[in-house]
């Protein structure tokens, strides 16, 4: 019998190439989405459930679990995918922005988390891979909420693993560096105010580097298979470093204490 994986986020990126990776390799996929009435490719997949799935909203996440239990029968894993970016200077982001940013990228995954855990709980088995990034073990410069979320995904995840190990649950982490996807268009959301003047330099320079490390990032397609592998190898190991990018970076970042870190990060973003 095939295993079933609801993914969220699913409408494009990493949600997209990992839903379709994991159909073509035999599992039943539950690809949710916020607006799956638009969606055209993944619905003409067999095996496949696409469906409504809004971390903000708790009805839809119990929804469409409820969907895919009842088109596949049990849930053997779950990818919490679904991810906004909020950059900019703390002093310019609308209380909103910031908001948005925690629900989306914590409360959302925890709401999910916690509407399958029963399932896994009764089962005694299932697989929960959070995608993290190199940003939950690294910060950029504007990237404070950014970044807060995603330690919050590593703390999280990391307790979890214990929790919920104890009942045959592996918890599993994906540190992706950068990806070719449309994260940085519609899921990256820059906050800005050109009269705060002291910030503007850094913004610049931000962006300048931003290109060159999106020059390196990885296709979705191959950070999808780090996917499927966590999900899949039947291991208790916790973190995986996805794509060349995040393993010199990480790699670099462990190799070096705080103070030369952190003086090598201003340099880069001119702030020595």
């Amino acid at each position: 019998m095939s295993k079933t994986i609801l993914i969220t986020g699913t409408s494009s990126g990493l949600g997209r190439a990992t839903a379709k990776h994991f159909q073509a390799n035999g599992w039943n996929v539950v690809a949710t989405m916020r607006r799956p009435d638009t969606e055209v490719g993944l619905t003409q997949l067999e095996r496949t459930l696409v469906t409504r799935l809004d971390v903000q909203d708790i009805r839809s996440i119990q929804s469409a679990v409820d969907a895919g239990l009842t088109r596949f029968g049990r849930i053997d894993a779950l990818v919490n995918n679904a991810g906004y970016g909020a950059y900019g200077p703390l002093e310019a982001t609308p209380l909103e922005k910031i908001r948005r940013q925690f629900d989306v990228n914590v409360l959302g995954l925890l709401a999910t988390t916690q509407a399958l855990v029963p399932h896994f709980r009764a089962n005694r088995s299932g697989v929960i891979v959070n995608v993290s990034s190199i940003g939950g073990r690294m910060a950029f410069p504007l990237g404070t909420l950014y970044h807060g979320t995603k330690f919050a995904v590593e703390g999280l995840s990391e307790a979890l693993h214990y929790e919920l190990g104890a009942f045959g649950v592996r918890v599993k982490l994906v540190e992706p560096g950068g990806i070719k996807t449309d994260f940085g268009g519609r899921s990256f959301d820059f906050s800005n105010d050109e009269k705060l003047t002291e910030y503007q330099p850094l913004v610049q320079n931000l962006f300048g580097s931003f290109g060159a490390i999106m020059a390196n990032s990885s296709s979705p397609e191959l950070i999808a298979e780090v996917v499927y592998a966590a999900a899949t190898d039947g291991t208790d190991q916790l973190r995986y470093e996805a794509g060349a990018d995040a393993a010199q970076f990480l790699a670099n970042r462990r190799a070096t204490d705080d103070a030369t870190f952190f003086a090598g990060m201003k340099a880069q973003f001119g702030l020595a």
